[in-house]
């Protein structure tokens, strides 16, 4: 069995238990090609999108070429888990004590409870790291936890053959901040540069939400002696 015929198995296996899922999206490879795969064979996918910044550009680009693409999903944002401990610390604002800190186990519960929707396909891969390759083999089918009812269809794919399938299946390039692992976004210099360069509004939402987090700017200037 190859990683497509394990995924179309994977995916087969939830759709014998219901026409309705959650998938949750990221605008990275992963869920991009996740996707592709899972909306033909569902009346019903709700992407959930977990945001650090509500309305950025550069975001909403993909999630509204997926709801033009797929006419069967639709786009859930909430606040990403993360975010909770940002504001609980006061990571680049003021601190707010009062906030529970969150997992991603949290977000996937109160989104059940909210739309419904019992079944879950996440994007995790056993070539992601270490811990990920022992939870995931623990699953039947390397894949799917019955428990919990969630499923990771790219369970024994790696980087290369989702780039491969997003480039065949002429899908959107995912944006890359930069070649580092966990290219996502969050508060680094090398997102930070990436946005001014390419998305400066996006940038500036960014700013205006955490305002502290322009001191990333200020000390790579003078780090570099570069004005930005």
């Amino acid at each position: 069995m190859n990683i497509q015929q394990h995924s179309s198995k994977v995916i087969a296996t939830v759709r014998s238990q219901t026409d309705r899922v959650l998938l949750f999206y990221s605008c990275g490879k992963d869920s991009i090609a996740m996707l592709d795969m899972v909306a033909p064979l569902f009346k019903e996918v709700v992407c959930v999108f977990m945001y650090f910044v509500k309305g950025l550009n550069h975001i909403n680009r993909f999630i509204n070429y997926s709801k033009s693409k797929y006419s069967n999903v639709t786009f859930l944002e909430v606040p990403h888990w993360n975010l909770s401990r940002v504001l609980k610390i006061g990571l680049f604002c003021q601190p707010q004590k009062d906030i529970k800190i969150l997992k991603l186990a949290d977000v996937i519960e109160r989104v059940r409870a909210h739309i419904g929707i019992d079944w879950c396909f996440l994007g995790m891969k056993q070539s992601d790291s270490l811990n990920r390759r022992l939870m995931l083999r623990t699953y039947e089918d390397e894949a799917i936890n019955i428990k919990s009812k969630i499923a990771y269809p790219l369970s024994l794919w790696k980087k290369k053959e989702v780039l491969a399938y997003i480039k065949f299946h002429n899908l959107p390039t995912p944006v890359e901040y930069s070649k580092e692992a966990g290219n996502g976004l969050w508060f680094d210099i090398k997102v930070f540069l990436w946005l001014k360069k390419n998305e400066p509004e996006d940038l500036q939402k960014i700013l205006k939400a955490f305002p502290l987090s322009e001191k990333i700017l200020f000390d790579y200037e003078q780090r570099t002696k570069q004005i930005l």
